[in-house]
């Protein structure tokens, strides 16, 4: 806890006072970044600098969803390679289609998506081939094809049905 200022002092003079029986006492010796420039000491601050300089410290990255989408593609193919049965890799493309047709029909911000869907079966033989070129001649042999269920059909609205008002009937002719 620091003394209070004594009354005949000058505030200033009772500041240097401190920090100079700090500096004997070794008190500064060992504070992080000593000895080394500032940062960024030359450069324009903007009004937001203090949350990218938080978000750098964290490691947390933002992208623009069309953008994020690209980046787990790349991630998706990656862990596919690390999948043992067809029916992971399946659920998993699935699961990112579902986020594909979601950032198409909501992407707000930063470049548009021109993403489509994946082809699961074509995802599925790609990780066929990429698993058997890895197997042995034995083990090629034991590789058993899990049954190929169909694709779910597609849902389609009609984009009329929810802009009708109930109470409003359409002219039929006579």
């Amino acid at each position: 806890m620091t003394q209070r200022k004594p009354k005949g002092l000058d505030f200033d003079t009772w500041i240097d006072k401190q920090i100079r029986d700090a500096e004997r006492d070794g008190l500064f010796d060992d504070l992080p970044g000593k000895g080394k420039p500032i940062a960024d000491l030359d450069q324009p601050r903007d009004e937001l600098w203090w949350v990218r300089e938080k978000l750098k410290r964290e490691g947390i990255q933002y992208l623009p969803p069309g953008l994020q989408l690209r980046k787990d593609l790349q991630d998706l193919r990656a862990e596919v390679r690390t999948m043992w049965q067809e029916s992971q890799v399946r659920t998993a493309v699935r699961e990112f289609n579902v986020r594909i047709r979601h950032v198409n029909s909501h992407n707000l911000d930063g470049p548009s998506s021109n993403l489509m869907p994946l082809d699961v079966e074509r995802e599925v033989e790609r990780w066929r081939e990429e698993r058997l070129v890895a197997l042995g001649d034995a083990e090629r042999d034991e590789v058993q094809r899990e049954p190929v269920s169909p694709p779910a059909p597609p849902t389609r609205r009609r984009w009329w049905s929810a802009r009708r008002s109930p109470g409003r009937r359409r002219a039929t002719p006579s």
